[in-house]
């Protein structure tokens, strides 16, 4: 189980090693069923399919990888 302190140094940690990853849209954190987790958003299936990229854990907190599409900023 993490609590929302873990779920924050891992989410930080996972943002630097992605830090430039083509297809990753966002990093946050999420509820997860045993406390929080890192859901990893990414423009399409294909970078979802490369989730082998992506650890299913950082430091014991687990990492969950969604698609969303592309995201805008908007006026």
């Amino acid at each position: 189980m993490a609590d929302l302190d873990e779920a924050r140094r891992a989410k930080d940690e996972l943002k630097t090693a992605l830090a430039g990853r083509p297809g990753v849209t966002a990093i946050g954190i999420a509820p997860d069923a045993d406390g929080y987790g890192v859901l990893v958003r990414v423009q399409d299936d294909a970078v979802r399919t490369r989730g082998a990229d992506v650890p299913r854990t950082v430091r014991g907190v687990n990492v969950h990888v969604r698609r969303s599409g592309p995201i805008t900023a908007q006026d």
